[in-house]
């Protein structure tokens, strides 16, 4: 399994329908002002799929010019390239992951794991994940807690410490994030927080919603 969504099995439909469909951020509302007619736009550009539409904003010196080719504001263009970005999650060192034991992280990086996208593609069955057990001598439950905790970043938002703090909240899967009831997984973040301190404050009912829609979207 990729650790990316696959961009090019989804078409500006799908993409349309996921953008009016997310309770966006009020920086993005501006992406659902006619946003059909815009995408309407695009697909008669030649624009079939989001890896299509992604190759060409990602590249900011293009969306002028993809602006005066199709009328849409410049403005509108780079917040949908930021919208879109954000569905393809940052990779993160496995150093990121600094409450397992320098000797471990050194381990998985001396062997050529360095980050989650390595470590989610190398670790996606029983059997590999035993093997690298025995490989790197580090216990087959550490392996099983990393490989659950770089499966989690794949959702959009969520860090390293994310990642731990949903483990630790008993969702290990990005099923079981999306499956979960919003009023017990914001209860059950909040009780981890609570009992490690990971930061003051809490998190937004309207945020946890919001991670179980993005979650939804990764297969």
């Amino acid at each position: 399994m990729n650790y990316y969504i696959n961009a090019e099995e989804i078409n500006l439909d799908e993409l349309q329908k996921r953008i009016t469909e997310t309770d966006l951020v009020p920086s993005r509302r501006q992406l659902l002002e006619n946003i059909a007619e815009k995408f309407k736009i695009l697909k008669n550009s030649g624009y079939v799929t989001l890896a299509d539409l992604r190759r060409d904003l990602k590249n900011a010196k293009k969306i002028p010019a993809i602006s005066e080719e199709t009328g849409i504001g410049l403005d509108y263009l780079t917040l949908l390239r930021r919208e879109i970005e954000g569905y393809f999650p940052k990779t993160f060192p496995v150093k990121a992951f600094n409450w397992f034991t320098k000797a471990d992280i050194e381990k998985f990086e001396q062997h050529g794991y360095k980050n989650n996208v390595v470590l989610f593609q190398t670790l996606g069955s029983s059997k590999k994940r035993k093997e690298i057990s025995t490989e790197l001598i580090i216990d087959t439950q550490i392996i099983d807690e990393i490989y659950s905790l770089v499966s989690l970043t794949r959702i959009q938002w969520v860090s390293p410490l994310a990642a731990k703090m949903l483990l630790s909240a008993g969702y290990t899967t990005v099923k079981s994030v999306a499956n979960a009831a919003a009023d017990e997984l914001y209860d059950e973040l909040d009780r981890v927080n609570v009992e490690n301190k990971y930061f003051k404050g809490k998190i937004g009912l309207r945020d946890v919603k919001r991670l179980i829609k993005a979650a939804s979207y990764v297969s």
